[in-house]
């Protein structure tokens, strides 16, 4: 590999109360950054970005002291709690204003750190999106990696194109931001929009490691709203299911008319009390859940006409300037 001035990286970091792990964190990311850039594979003005997602501990503190005593950190402050899709989102596109590749990656220490070398190697040999995968998922427990598996397969099965095993560790070019800045919707799921981009892309794969410290920002309830916010922007299949359902009703319905027609018929009617319940609990239910799943469709139509800010940038910290 043949290189003249190598191209200026910089490593995105969403934290949301993350004061227990960001002195780790900051020191490994930057000692691995200069490898890079002692082997060519990352220019000299390459960064590391810490976006504070509107956190409550110290987590903004730590970000001013570590830019103040070395420009190679820099820091974006959201102005409040915007989620961590939005916080992502915000310093990419910062970034991406200032350089000429990314790579995001969790405060946590999760994700293998060591792989930086390989990203950037796909990225010189032409991909612009590069995804780390992971190898295995041997550090979950039994229902966080059958959930896992549970969420991909219903979500190939409603048609979405996304990366298997694939959270927000992964590389993108300075064009691919582009592309991905003309996206306007408000709520973004980024798995599943940056396949859409195209462009060459690549796969690194790792093992993922043990949280270094503190506690996972995505309980259960996240989980399931972060999966839910995935399967309802990029597919309409669950109101599709819910007329098949309706015709399948409609179906049965038909066919105990004739059922009880025919009985009264013959003489064989008999109170059904036990029937009509279980008719009436089941049809009420099934008008509730459609009602709720069409209703979730039309609450993100609502937030997309409203087109609100998905972050509002309060303060941003580069190269020794505060910017407010």
């Amino acid at each position: 590999m043949c290189l003249t001035v190598p191209d200026t990286l910089y490593i995105v970091v969403p934290c949301y109360n993350e004061e227990t792990v960001l002195s780790e964190t900051s020191s490994r990311l930057k000692d691995k950054l200069f490898r890079l850039i002692e082997a060519g594979l990352a220019g000299a003005g390459s960064k590391i970005l810490f976006i504070d997602d509107g956190s409550n501990d110290k987590t903004w503190e730590i970000i001013e002291a570590l830019h103040n005593s070395d420009i190679v950190f820099s820091g974006l402050k959201l102005a409040r709690n915007s989620g961590h899709q939005n916080a992502l989102l915000a310093g990419l596109m910062t970034a991406m204003n200032v350089s000429d590749v990314t790579i995001s990656m969790d405060a946590d220490l999760q994700d293998d750190i060591e792989c930086l070398d390989e990203f950037m190697r796909k990225y010189y040999s032409g991909c612009d999106i590069v995804y780390g995968v992971r190898s295995d998922r041997q550090t979950d427990s039994a229902f966080k990696r059958g959930s896992a598996k549970g969420f991909y397969r219903i979500m190939e099965g409603l048609g979405v194109n996304i990366i298997y095993n694939h959270a927000d560790y992964r590389l993108m070019s300075k064009r691919s931001l582009e592309g991905l800045a003309s996206f306007r919707e408000v709520n973004m799921f980024l798995r599943g929009i940056i396949p859409l981009i195209g462009y060459k892309t690549g796969i690194v794969e790792y093992a993922r490691g043990k949280r270094f410290a503190g506690e996972s920002k995505y309980p259960l309830k996240k989980m399931l709203a972060f999966a839910w916010d995935g399967i309802s922007s990029f597919s309409i299949r669950p109101i599709r299911i819910i007329t098949l359902l309706g015709f399948i009703v409609f179906f049965v319905s038909l066919c105990m008319m004739l059922y009880s027609l025919v009985r009264k018929a013959t003489g064989q009617t008999v109170p059904g009390w036990s029937t009509l319940m279980i008719s009436i609990w089941f049809l009420g239910g099934l008008q509730l859940f459609a009602s709720g799943v069409i209703g979730e469709y039309i609450g993100k139509i609502y937030s997309e006409v409203k087109a609100r800010p998905k972050y509002i940038i309060e303060t941003l910290m580069d190269k020794k300037r505060m910017i407010k």
